[in-house]
């Protein structure tokens, strides 16, 4: 495997743990329930996807001109990364491609 897609595989998997923290951890604290400590437990959450998110995008970019792929596909990868699950989903389908 290059070192390119085990760069995307890493940043797609934690892509995706730290976006199901956050929708299915920190938000129904946030907004469904009224306990102020048990948001204090999950305030790095939001703050840890903020900063990891850019370098997924990122890697996801470099694994697509390495590959050339078309743009459509490249704002697929990039699109992955909203959605909790999809950027799993993403990273399952390249290696099967891919390795």
């Amino acid at each position: 495997m290059s070192g390119v897609l085990i760069r995307f595989r890493v940043m797609a998997i934690i892509a995706g743990v730290m976006s199901l923290l956050l929708w299915f951890g920190y938000m129904p604290a946030k907004y469904l329930f009224d306990n102020p400590s048990l948001l204090d437990l999950l305030t790095w959450v939001p703050i840890v996807h903020g900063y990891l998110y850019p370098i997924y995008i990122l890697t996801a970019i470099q694994f697509a001109v390495v590959q050339q792929f078309p743009i459509k596909r490249v704002i697929g990868f990039i699109l992955a990364g909203t959605l909790p699950v999809a950027s799993l989903i993403a990273e399952r389908r390249v290696v099967k491609q891919y390795s």
